[in-house]
């Protein structure tokens, strides 16, 4: 009696080794196909480098009285009739037509290959892929954003998704913490803000970013700062000035786009309260016992440096925030050119502001008394002209256990009159800023927050045409 052979049962999911090798091939096919697309800039370059190679050759044969041209036909034709002596011309043919091909097919996957390892070396990055991001980036909106603290470093993380033509101008008026002890020990700017900036728009490997942003715990004389504050501050002295040890950092994290300080001078805030009181410091300022009336800096009109005034000459976008509104925010609007040249740019000019108050700083403000904040520091410096025309708001947070949390804490949400805002001319968007996933925190998620400046800007560009 014969047996029956046994045929193993596949389970559901199973993939054979021949079917894995055709999804590959088809997927190596829509690869190679994908090169053939618009926009990656390497058709038309590949092609001029054959047509170069084809007038190479042809005019080292003129130029050798064209001998070179009957000897290579002449071991062509010497070449073509051996080999159809051996093999008829149905066969020959298209043997060497799928050799050729071969080896055009080997160099070329082989120098894609090289050129990815550069380009794109981790792992299951496909080059084509990584070409057509970079492309895309590379053709994204110049956008300036203005800030400071971890509200700017936050726009700037989720702004790189979209382009790397990105310039953050950061306030330098930070004197606490480990940036404050640098300062005063050490006589160099505040790095701490811009250590944030640079690594938000790194694109370098992310341990390399994790040790800028690695802050010592312990350590005489070392708890408490951070690496990327010493390096800032190393870097400073070595090179002479906060903005060459910016660039030379910058080329070392592969920074995506530039960060730029507002100003160079020793910028200190000082604040007048309500109740007639002043104080000094930005640290103190964040902790104010009465309602801040007007800010104010010493020296009195900081310069700006070339870079941010070119950098707002050229944008397609400026964004103000989000951050703090005295401490991160209105310090940059203190440098006279900066503000020149913000009310010269006829750029869209976007305000983020916060989703929550903070506690000593802007207690009981709503959308519209940050916008009149800014109105009137801008009005003591002399500036009538209104700079930001457009905000860009948290819609309804409701009630939850986090909110209420915070509000044990002294913060309330900030809520938006949009019908009152409009009525003061302002062009108002709410959008979901704090992110549709559920977090521990009350704050901007930065490809929630990207998302909607982005389509701010789309809608602002689809109005002027």
């Amino acid at each position: 009696m014969r047996r029956r052979r046994r045929v193993p049962l596949r389970r559901p999911g199973w993939v054979g080794r021949g079917d894995l090798r055709q999804r590959d091939l088809m997927s190596r096919s829509r690869r190679a196909v994908r090169w053939l697309q618009p926009g990656l800039v390497v058709k038309r370059w590949m092609l001029t480098s054959g047509i170069g190679l084809v007038l190479a050759l042809l005019g080292a044969a003129v130029w050798a009285d064209l001998q070179p041209i009957y000897w290579m036909l002449a071991s062509i034709q010497w070449l073509l009739r051996n080999l159809t002596t051996v093999l008829p011309r149905e066969i020959t043919g298209p043997l060497v037509l799928v050799v050729g091909a071969g080896l055009i097919w080997l160099g070329q996957s082989r120098s894609f290959g090289t050129i990815q390892q550069a380009l794109a070396p981790e792992k299951g990055t496909v080059l084509v892929d990584a070409l057509m991001a970079q492309r895309r980036l590379n053709r994204g909106p110049s956008i300036v954003a203005i800030g400071g603290g971890t509200g700017l470093s936050t726009l700037l993380s989720g702004l790189k998704r979209y382009s790397s033509n990105i310039t953050a101008i950061v306030t330098v008026a930070d004197d606490g913490g480990s940036s404050g002890v640098l300062r005063r020990e050490l006589g160099v700017q505040p790095p701490g803000d811009i250590r944030n900036c640079l690594a938000a728009l790194s694109t370098e490997e992310p341990l390399l970013t994790r040790l800028f942003q690695y802050r010592f715990k312990a350590g005489s004389g070392l708890e408490g700062h951070s690496f990327g504050n010493l390096f800032l501050s190393a870097l400073t002295a070595i090179t002479g000035s906060l903005e060459s040890a910016i660039t030379a950092s910058s080329r070392v994290l592969a920074v995506q786009g530039q960060v730029v300080p507002a100003t160079n001078a020793d910028v200190r805030l000082w604040a007048e309260l309500e109740n007639g009181e002043r104080i000094e410091g930005e640290s103190q300022i964040g902790h104010a016992p009465s309602p801040i009336v007007r800010l104010g800096c010493i020296p009195e009109r900081p310069p700006a440096l070339p870079r941010a005034l070119e950098a707002i000459a050229n944008a397609d976008l400026i964004v103000l925030g989000p951050g703090s509104l005295y401490t991160s925010l209105l310090p940059n609007l203190l440098v006279p050119e900066l503000v020149s040249a913000i009310s010269r740019s006829k750029a869209p000019r976007l305000y983020i502001c916060n989703l929550m108050t903070q506690p000593g700083e802007t207690d009981g403000l709503d959308v519209g008394g940050h916008l009149r904040a800014i109105e009137a520091q801008l009005a003591s410096l002399g500036v009538e002209q209104r700079l930001f025309t457009a905000v860009l708001a948290q819609e309804d947070l409701g009630d939850s256990p986090l909110v209420e949390h915070y509000r044990q804490r002294g913060a309330e949400p900030v809520s938006c009159n949009v019908r009152e805002l409009r009525n003061r001319g302002y062009d108002v968007m709410l959008a979901p800023l704090q992110g549709a996933r559920p977090t521990a925190t009350l704050r901007h998620d930065p490809r929630s927050v990207a998302l909607a400046v982005m389509r701010f800007y789309k809608r602002f560009r689809k109005d002027a045409q």
